[in-house]
């Protein structure tokens, strides 16, 4: 009899690559607030507003589930800036609501956070390094960590910067959006300032799934092996793909007006990761031809 995981955020980029990946070896239930895919397959999908309490708690006690791996977030920074009650509700309220039904339940959780729960100021940072958030999106992250860390069986996984094309729906996909412009010939602004170690989204959904069935709790580092600035980043994914990398224009993202301030270099270290999990880490190129030739039922 297969485990039963449950899957918040199923509309999104990170969850759709978790439900591809989960669905042959799990029974996978996942919760959006958006309408239900015409194509379930085996894969049980269900319409719901997780800031709905009651209706939560009663979906959460009929599905019973082994493991929660939690990615809904209200993960736009300068939204969060601007609109610090709603971010608080979503990023910090529902955390708090699933980890108590998880605590509950026996259901072992794993949230997804964020490599800018740092200040940028070091890079390279190991689970060890205390988080110093600059934004308030940051700050709602660095509470929900704080909710699972306190659980029993909790795992708190930092993504660093996502990258690939969208395994099921359409998800916030740079990667696509930037392949669309440049396919027209058009000019794409990225920021030199914000240093990253980019995962890809095949190899961040298998980690994702293999942590739900292991032993491991705690804090984990998911990010790829390769250290580089986003500029100079979707220079190499441009020419590797074809297109002229002159189409990439350098930006400061810390010097532009109305935005809440980013982390500049936020690389993560991802030892621990190659030290647990029998998922491997992979360069920037290597994620690259992971996402672009990944097919469904491969």
């Amino acid at each position: 009899m297969k485990k039963k995981l449950l899957i918040t955020g199923f509309g999104g980029f990170v969850a759709g690559s978790v439900v591809v990946h989960a669905k042959d070896d799990w029974e996978v239930h996942a919760i959006d607030r958006i309408d239900i895919p015409e194509e379930q397959g085996n894969v049980k999908y269900y319409s719901l507003d997780l800031l709905d309490n009651k209706k939560l708690a009663k979906l959460f006690q009929e599905i019973n589930p082994d493991a929660l791996i939690h990615t809904a977030a209200m993960a736009d920074i300068d939204f969060c800036q601007n609109n610090q009650d709603v971010a608080e509700k979503i990023n910090i309220g529902v955390s708090k609501s699933l980890a108590a039904l998880c605590k509950e339940n026996g259901a072992k959780m794993i949230v997804c956070s964020t490599d800018t729960v740092f200040d940028g100021k070091k890079g390279l940072y190991t689970e060890e390094d205390s988080p110093n958030a600059i934004n308030f999106y940051a700050e709602t992250k660095v509470k929900a960590e704080e909710i699972v860390r306190a659980l029993r069986n909790g795992v708190v996984t930092r993504l660093s910067l996502v990258m690939g094309l969208p395994v099921m729906g359409s998800g916030n996909s740079f990667l696509a959006r930037t392949i669309e412009k440049l396919k027209f010939g058009e000019r794409v602004k990225f920021p030199a300032n914000e240093i990253r170690t980019p995962i890809d989204i095949i190899t961040l959904g298998k980690s994702l799934v293999e942590l739900a069935g292991n032993d491991f709790v705690g804090t984990i580092h998911l990010s790829g092996n390769t250290i580089i600035n986003r500029f100079e980043m979707a220079q190499q994914i441009a020419k590797k793909l074809g297109y002229s990398k002159d189409l990439i224009v350098a930006t400061n993202s810390n010097a532009m007006e109305g935005r809440a301030p980013r982390p500049n270099d936020a690389s993560l270290d991802n030892s621990l990761a190659k030290k647990v999990l029998t998922t491997p880490m992979h360069s920037l190129m290597e994620g690259l031809e992971l996402t672009m030739n990944f097919k469904l039922g491969k």
